[in-house]
This record gives structure tokens, sequence and C-alpha cells, in this order.
């Protein structure tokens, strides 16, 4: 079965290019209006950061026969059941015929302070995982076959995020791939893991740094974590889908 990737390659570059322009757009935004002492958050205030991703996403879907799914991005069609909890918002979510087809999430995290919230992105998505899957065992999507469920991390390629970090655990020794591993390091583990368990179908690690606004510059850091094994992996699944689906 042959598989189309949606020339993911520049549609890559173009949505790195995009994630830094519109984060310059929004701090500039806030400087006009009075706010520059909002920091690094006046570049999340504009909610489209990462609508290049969601693109390359949706003509994989496209490109791979699934031509008449709904391809769903609006804040008010991106909610699902869940088992823990009543609902979980998603950022993408792809429906055929009635079916969950796929449920993704896109995630990004710049500097200067790393730490404050790699342990809270993990935390989330080792949770959100747990509870879709119960959620899909116990029916919450009707009786259908596995869905894809994916998780993508952009993360600032700077000093910062690539230098080892010291963690303080006192009672026992944390796992070996962990010690002295920078932040950039620790995403790529927890994707890892994230597949290794089947918590996801596919996690993958984008690297950027700020100057990529112009060149569309990114990297990964293993073969398992990187874009290109993450569109692999979503465009057999939709192949499999539109095959399924005749």
């Amino acid at each position: 079965m042959a598989i189309d990737l949606a020339d993911y390659e520049n549609k890559t570059r173009e949505a790195v290019q995009a994630f830094w322009g519109n984060r310059e757009k929004a701090r500039q935004k806030q400087i006009e209006a009075g706010k520059a002492d909002q920091g690094e958050r006046a570049g999340v205030t504009a909610g489209k950061n990462m609508d290049g991703f969601l693109a390359l996403v949706a003509d994989i879907v496209r490109a791979n026969g699934l031509r008449n799914a709904s391809i769903h991005l609006k804040r008010r069609v991106l909610t699902l059941p869940g088992y823990f909890r009543p609902t979980k918002l998603w950022d993408m979510l792809v429906m055929h015929e009635g079916r969950l087809i796929a449920a993704l999430e896109f995630k990004s995290q710049v500097g200067p302070s790393f730490g404050n919230n790699a342990n809270n992105r993990a935390e989330e998505a080792i949770g959100t995982a747990h509870d879709f899957w119960v959620a899909y065992r116990e029916g919450a999507f009707g009786d259908q076959t596995r869905p894809f469920a994916g998780w993508l991390m952009l993360l600032e390629d700077a000093p910062k995020s690539r230098e080892p970090v010291r963690d303080s655990s006192p009672h026992f020794p944390v796992f070996q791939e962990f010690k002295g591993a920078s932040y950039a390091d620790r995403y790529d583990i927890l994707c890892r893991k994230l597949v290794q368990e089947s918590l996801y179908s596919a996690a993958s690690l984008v690297l950027s740094p700020r100057e990529a606004a112009s060149t569309g510059e990114y990297s990964g850091l293993s073969e398992l974590t990187g874009i290109k094994t993450f569109v692999t992996e979503f465009a057999g699944h939709i192949a499999t889908e539109a095959a399924r689906a005749g």
C-alpha cells in the first residue's frame, strides 16, 4: 500500500516559519497595546502558532484517500468524552462517516525558562493518553477500530534547552537515561516512551531556533521521534482507513 507524505519536509519548514513569525506578530501586537511586560506569554496570545502543523496533517489526510473526512479544528467541535473526566479538548480531530479516525495534540515550548513547563507537559501528555485509551476501551467512541493518537512538541533549539540538567531525588535514583539529560533529551525520551508504551500512535519532537522565522530550519534527535516517522505513521493509518472504507 503506497502512502503519500504530502511533501512534508517543505511543509514542515513552512510550519516552523509560521510558528516563529506568528509569535513575533503577537509580541509586536502586545507592545503596540502597551502590554510589553508580559514577556514570553506575549508570543502565544494569537493562538495560531501551530497552524502550519495542523495544515500539514490535513494535507496528509486528503493525500491518502480520505478526501471526504471531516477535519475538525474549531474549538466547539474538538471535544471527546473521557473516562476519568467528562471531556477532553483536542487540537485536531479527524472523523469519517461517524468514526473517530485520529485525535492529535500540538504543543510548543520556548525559553528562556525551559524547566517551568517540561514536567507539566509530560504529565499532561501521559494523562491525556491514558484517559483516551480507557475511554476507547469502554466504548466512548462506539464500536470501531483503534484510532490514531498523535502528540507533537516544537521546542526552541537554544543553549538552555541543550545543556545538561541536574535532578534531585533523595530517596531513589532517577533512571539512567535521565541523568544529565538536557530538556531536549528529556522530550526525546518522553516521545520515545510514549510510543513504546503504546500511549500514542506517534510522538514527535521538532527542534527549531528562533532564527528559523526566515529559514524554516528544524531538526530532531532520533529516528523514532522525528517528524518523518510521525507523518509516515499517520499517513499509513489514513491509507488503511481509506482502504477499509472502500
